[in-house]
């Protein structure tokens, strides 16, 4: 075996291995920004050699298996894959998702220097098809060697998002971060998706808020994508579907008009109820116009109970953000 690469994306991998980069493409795409984080164990067992590890939960389980097979990878570990290879790459995107990837993978591999001896780095500041789709050849990302410096930083990174608060989390903004230069966006990014201590409402709910307020939105109006005025990348298609279930879905909504739900498969399987989901005008209610001009708060009049990293967010324990100072509020 060559070369290999290591993807955040599958749609990265998938141009990647056309244009024939690599002798073999691994895509991670574990979500690790929504509910529970996996347990140690969990976390352990994804990385390593093929035991008992149900499918889904293990690196290699979303690459084809000819091609593993072909390669005799189809049963390594990561730290057993990465030194066995004449050089092995990570190519990283820049959104909060693809960031705690590289943190885990570096901290797993911290553990045994010899999985990094070949192992390099590639930052994306852009989406990979955002170059040219045609011609991925053509993008060359620089390159950076992980050091013993990088493993420390991004083991750090990766306990303080599970740790049971985001303190340790917003600390690194006081730590010099710049050996994972996209690091730092990434902390903010995150620590802006915690409850505003004005709203009660993290940063992508809100920009869902300003986009239904003009009225006559249609649910896909709010979601993230290309060229679309959803910006936001924390949270994916799912994910954001489910946010907006939140807000209208809730004890006070503050989002009216959402003619269908709970967004989810079985929703989507049905071509009639997705219709009706996707025809639907959404508008907010007096009390999501109070909410968004920060006049009311949301969590005063609903339950929050959802994951944060290793923060488990609930009315009663809300670690909230302050968007005007850039400071992390604790409960009380």
């Amino acid at each position: 075996m060559t070369r290999l690469i290591v993807t955040t994306d599958s749609s990265t991998a998938g141009a990647i291995q056309r244009a024939g980069l690599a002798d073999l493409v691994i895509a991670i795409e574990r979500r690790l920004v929504w509910g529970a984080l996996p347990s140690d164990a969990e976390l352990d067992a994804f990385f390593a050699p093929r035991r008992t590890q149900p499918h889904g939960l293990r690196w290699l389980d979303d690459t084809p298996s000819w091609r593993l097979e072909e390669l005799g990878a189809q049963d390594r570990g990561l730290i057993e894959l990465f030194p066995e290879c004449d050089s092995s790459e990570l190519w990283v995107g820049s959104e909060p998702i693809a960031q705690l990837i590289l943190l885990w993978m570096l901290d797993h591999c911290g553990c045994k220097r010899a999985a990094v001896s070949k192992l390099v780095v590639r930052q994306l500041d852009i989406a990979f098809g955002g170059a040219d789709p045609e011609r991925p050849e053509k993008l060359n990302p620089p390159t950076a060697k992980p050091s013993q410096d990088h493993l420390e930083l991004a083991g750090r990174a990766w306990q303080a998002y599970r740790a049971p608060t985001p303190q340790a989390w917003f600390d690194l903004l006081r730590a010099d971060l710049s050996l994972l230069p996209q690091l730092e966006r990434c902390v903010v990014d995150l620590l802006e998706e915690l409850p505003n201590v004005t709203t009660g409402r993290g940063a992508t709910e809100t920009r869902i808020l300003e986009l239904v307020a003009p009225g006559e939105a249609q649910p896909f109006d709010v979601f993230p994508g290309h060229q679309k005025g959803n910006e936001r990348r924390v949270f994916d298609y799912w994910e954001v579907g489910s946010l907006l279930d939140g807000l209208a879905r809730c004890e006070r909504p503050v989002v009216s008009g959402l003619d269908e739900g709970p967004f989810s498969p079985d929703m989507h399987n049905d071509s009639g109820r997705l219709d009706r989901y996707k025809g639907s005008r959404l508008s907010l209610t007096e009390f999501g116009k109070a909410v968004l001009a920060g006049d009311e708060n949301f969590r005063r009049h609903n339950a929050i109970d959802r994951w944060w990293g290793g923060t488990h967010l609930t009315n009663e324990r809300l670690w909230r953000w302050d968007a005007e100072s850039g400071s992390l509020v604790a409960p009380g």
